[in-house]
């Protein structure tokens, strides 16, 4: 062996030791960082100034809702991403953050308020129930679908995902520090996109995609062990927690909308579930129901809308007024009727009020 060849071996030893406690160095640097700043809340509510900048919601939702505070929730799927978190505020005398899950199946939106619940006492749900929501498989759907399991779970061990990642520290913080610092982002907006959108007539039959069959309507309690599953899960929050009130609310989807759920041999179904299950939910006393599906001059209306379902937040500013003053409000004496008249409304759509549009409709 030479004589020299043991300094080149101690100065190879030297380097990667130092290359290692760098290394380490720098990944722990990282990781204080991500955790400092957190822009999906996961370990701390927002400080340092910062804003609630909340525009991502698979990946920011839970975190909130473990780490913010407040004593009220808007809950709902994407309909319900446009209100403004004041109106509610100032009209209920509550602090509200949004729990929002696309599609707004019922287990879905059932895990969050779980969530919610282990850490805060809810005054209000304000709570927008989609007509599929009833019939939707009532399991959750975040790790099928992609979601970031790792942000919903409460193993610590596995946020090395979110506190070593590219996208995290040279997108998201960034984002966060320049919506807080020189951007003009309001908290109440939390998750809005109705600002960067268009409701238009001609955009709203242009994405109809109506199916050129119609489908045989299926049997009344075709959806029977969904819709029990379902009104199980969120009867059981409602009895578990009575000191919150509950305000579930049906949003009003275009004609479109219901064109196509005739075509595809739902339109009896969904009336039925959504009767049997504000019947149920109308007997606890901590439940009040509002209805907007009837309204017959806003749906007609396609400038309303940007598809079949997706309203212009307008539409969210007067369901929130209507709830604040009390009215378009279900009881046990009216929704029967109600739900009758919304039937024959809905047969008068594709028998007649479609009609003058189906020249501009695609055609799947």
């Amino acid at each position: 062996m030479s004589q020299t060849s043991i300094p080149k071996k101690e100065t190879a030893q030297k380097f990667t030791i130092c290359f290692f406690k760098r290394t380490a160095l720098l990944m722990l640097l990282i990781g204080i960082i991500v955790v400092l700043i957190d822009p999906f809340y996961q370990y701390h509510k927002p400080w340092f100034g910062l804003k609630a900048v909340l525009t991502d919601k698979e990946y920011q939702c839970i975190g909130s809702l473990r780490t913010f505070d407040y004593d009220s929730l808007i809950v709902g799927s994407s309909v319900a991403e446009n209100y403004y978190n004041a109106w509610f505020n100032d009209g209920f005398h509550c602090t509200t953050i949004k729990a929002i899950r696309s599609y707004g199946a019922t287990a879905d939106l059932c895990y969050l308020l779980d969530a919610a619940y282990k850490e805060h006492q809810l005054k209000y749900v304000f709570y927008n129930m989609d007509t599929s929501s009833l019939s939707a498989d009532p399991v959750p759907s975040y790790e099928i679908t992609g979601c970031p399991m790792y942000l919903y779970n409460d193993n610590y061990l596995d946020d090395v995902e979110y506190l070593f990642n590219k996208g995290v520290l040279f997108e998201k913080i960034p984002h966060m520090a320049a919506q807080s610092i020189i951007g003009d982002y309001d908290e109440n907006n939390s998750y809005n996109w109705a600002q960067w959108k268009q409701f238009t007539e001609s955009q709203t039959l242009r994405l109809y995609d109506r199916t050129r069959e119609i489908a045989p309507m299926k049997e009344k309690n075709f959806y029977r062990e969904n819709l029990e599953a379902n009104l199980q899960l969120i009867s059981t929050l409602v009895q578990e927690h009575p000191e919150t009130k509950y305000k579930i609310f049906f949003p009003p989807y275009s004609m479109l909308w219901w064109d196509n759920i005739y075509r595809t041999g739902d339109l009896e179904a969904y009336i039925y579930n959504m009767e049997q299950a504000i019947g149920q939910l109308l007997t606890y006393e901590n439940v009040e129901i509002y209805y907007f599906q009837n309204e017959k001059e806003m749906i007609t209306n396609l400038n309303n809308y940007m598809d079949t379902l997706h309203f212009t937040q307008d539409i969210n500013q007067y369901m929130c007024e209507q709830i604040i003053s009390g009215r378009n409000q279900l009881t046990l004496d009216n929704y029967k009727q109600t739900l009758s008249e919304m039937k024959k409304f809905a047969y008068e759509i594709v028998q007649k009020l479609i009609v003058p549009y189906e020249d501009r409709i695609g055609v799947g």
